[in-house]
């Protein structure tokens, strides 16, 4: 783990520095604009019986049965240092009682964002940080400020992926069509993305990975291929030595809407293995579209991929999918101030073709809503409920009643921002 952890904060030094130097000279103008900002969390919690899959269990949920019911769930503290109006360094930090390493970088670079020549402009940004991906995730901390819980496709994201390098994007002005950006990334120490994937398959929490942290795997998947739980991978390390890269396509107009399209690729070798963590070759699609008017927001989005690693008997293949519809609502409308209300509907699945690797099949589908109240700047008070079906015929070995499993997840939250 010293190896990993050594590498990655050496190449996110190296990216920031990259980036930064040389500055622009009117760069002392606004020297020392720092700016703080963060929450903390508190909850209260009527969580599913069975054991989350964070402790080693196979609830698809942040919590279980052997979670408490009132917790302090999380702090996050956001630090943004603005050289001047092109040039600033954000960094991300979060805490909980769970996280191995007590408070963890969520996020650590610095972006460029010189300003617009004629139609064209562009920036660019280095170090770690989440791809440009969700449409849905964009609030303080890689939250999502319609539910306490995001989609089951950036719930992965967020426990998976992340770059460590450099992301660009060129934009151009269609003059009254809307604004065409192509995103390029090239990155780093992601190669064990896909590891969860295969061996948990989807699930639904708000709590990111955090940069130097790693992921316990399912107890029952361990003893499955014959390993002694519990165990956890790392999940921001460079094994085979390969960059990976990810480029998307967005279209954007102000009072329409947006649409995305990005290809994935950690271009992982799934033959490669440092100590006992082996390299996998994830890749995928992702689509997206947001539009709303008035009060309302709708968020749609779709994933579709694979994942390969590298056995004794050959490679071992993972096919995943997912999508979610989003509706957010400004209740102000409707006479009701200070409340939003979210609906959300999620599918999702999960294939392996392998004859034994078949019980971790999967196919399932989750219902959300969530009611949040905000009348201060520094409150907003969440409710959240949600229901999951999933079916996987690794249930039975564990001592499930069913291959079908059936869960509730009820939240209250009081985030406390300054």
């Amino acid at each position: 783990m010293l190896k990993g952890v050594t590498c990655r904060s050496g190449v996110i030094l190296l990216a920031i520095l990259i980036a930064a130097g040389p500055m622009p000279a009117r760069a002392e103008e606004n020297l020392g604009a720092l700016s703080l900002s963060g929450y903390a969390d508190f909850r209260v919690i009527a969580p599913p019986r069975e054991v989350a899959w964070l402790n080693g269990g196979l609830s698809k949920f942040r919590y279980g049965n052997d979670e408490g019911h009132f917790r302090f769930a999380e702090a996050v503290v956001q630090g943004r240092y603005k050289f001047d109006d092109a040039l600033s360094a954000v960094l991300v930090l979060r805490g909980e009682p769970e996280q191995r390493i007590g408070i963890d970088m969520l996020e650590g670079y610095v972006s460029w964002h010189p300003a617009s020549a004629g139609r064209f402009s562009w920036s660019v940004k280095a170090g770690a940080f989440f791809p440009t991906i969700s449409l849905e995730n964009d609030d303080l901390g890689w939250t999502s400020p319609y539910t306490l819980t995001p989609s089951a496709i950036n719930s992965w994201i967020g426990e998976e992926l992340r770059t460590i390098g450099s992301e660009a994007i060129l934009r151009y002005d269609t003059n009254g069509w809307g604004t065409v950006s192509l995103t390029g990334a090239v990155a780093c120490c992601n190669d064990p993305a896909g590891v969860l994937m295969a061996e948990r398959g989807w699930a639904m929490g708000d709590r990111p990975a955090g940069i130097f942290s790693d992921q316990r795997l399912p107890d029952a998947t361990l003893r499955l291929f014959r390993q002694i739980p519990p165990d956890r991978t790392p999940m921001f390390d460079e094994i085979d030595g390969r960059p990976g890269w990810y480029a998307g396509l967005t279209w954007q107009m102000a009072g329409v809407g947006k649409l995305s399209v990005l290809r994935y690729d950690n271009e992982g070798d799934p033959n490669k293995v440092s100590g006992e963590y082996p390299a996998w070759d994830t890749r995928f699609w992702s689509y997206g579209a947001r539009t709303g008017w008035g009060g309302l927001v709708l968020i749609a989005q779709g994933l579709q991929g694979q994942t390969v690693v590298g056995t004794r008997n050959g490679l071992s293949y993972t096919f995943f999918q997912s999508a979610f519809l989003l509706a957010s609502y400004d209740l102000a409308g409707v006479g009701a101030e200070d409340w939003r209300l979210g609906l959300r509907g999620d599918v999702f699945a999960t294939r392996h073709p392998a004859v034994t690797p078949s019980i971790l099949n999967e196919d399932g589908h989750a219902a959300t809503a969530s009611l949040s109240w905000q009348h201060y700047d520094w409150l907003r008070v969440t409710g959240e409920m949600i229901a999951m079906q999933s079916r996987r015929r690794e249930y039975l070995l564990d001592g499930f009643p069913s291959a079908a499993l059936s869960q509730q997840q009820l939240q209250l939250s009081a985030r406390v921002f300054f």
